[in-house]
């Protein structure tokens, strides 16, 4: 039996509840499995970063649940989201959000620094993440020395550093030049099938619905297609 890491059930968000209700996600139910491959797709305005937002424990819903790596996140208090994010779930946005000052090593053991792993182990797991995204070379290089592209490589190290029950990546690849965003889906899609690496992408991109194995398709909020291909 598959091993559910995400799952929402009758997930609202409303806004301006008092005056006139705007609804960015409408009783949104899905159940995302480990090892998945997943986009979430639609038109801008259709709650694709909105879902992720909530998932990720940055938001949260007006109604509804999210069980997340078997933990409800309703109820937790503000640290204990930030500690559960931390140790949980990976993030990458399309704007990189590397520190400027630190190098992409410092970068991508950042987050462990703060889990407080061990100097010998967070130096072997940062050497083995920065070979398996292809920037080895550029570990003392800060992000000014790197291109788009390879500063997004440095931001999934980071993301898989903590090792994460999943990685949510919002618009990855739209910051991205073509030969960049396809050597970054490469890397994410052999991430996903040697290590069963579960990825959640919200994107407008093509590059990204042709790899992904299930797209979940949002309009106004409402899940309108669910299609495992």
């Amino acid at each position: 039996m598959s091993e559910i890491v995400i799952k929402t059930a009758g997930l609202y968000k409303i806004y301006n509840e008092n005056t006139i209700p705007v609804y960015a996600l409408r009783d949104v139910s899905v159940e995302i499995e480990k090892g998945a491959f997943v986009a979430v797709v639609g038109p801008s305005g259709s709650g694709k970063t909105t879902l992720l937002n909530i998932v990720g424990g940055l938001d949260q819903p007006t109604r509804g649940s999210v069980t997340v790596d078997d933990r409800e996140l309703a109820g937790m208090s503000e640290n204990e989201l930030i500690n559960f994010r931390r140790d949980h779930i990976g993030f990458v946005f399309q704007a990189f959000n590397l520190i400027p000052v630190l190098t992409a090593r410092e970068n991508a053991e950042f987050v462990m620094l703060l889990q407080g792993i061990p100097d010998p182990e967070r130096t072997e797991r940062v050497d083995s993440l920065l070979e398996a995204v292809g920037i080895a070379d550029k570990a003392e290089n800060k992000p000014s020395e790197l291109s788009g592209g390879q500063q997004q490589r440095v931001a999934v190290a980071r993301a898989l550093a903590p090792k994460p029950a999943f990685i949510l990546a919002d618009e990855p690849t739209a910051n991205l030049d073509t030969k960049s965003a396809y050597n970054l889906l490469d890397m994410m899609e052999k991430l996903n099938k040697e290590e069963h690496i579960t990825f959640v992408f919200s994107t407008h991109d093509p590059r990204v619905m042709e790899r992904a194995r299930r797209i979940i398709t949002l309009e106004d909020g409402a899940v309108v297609s669910d299609v495992v291909k």
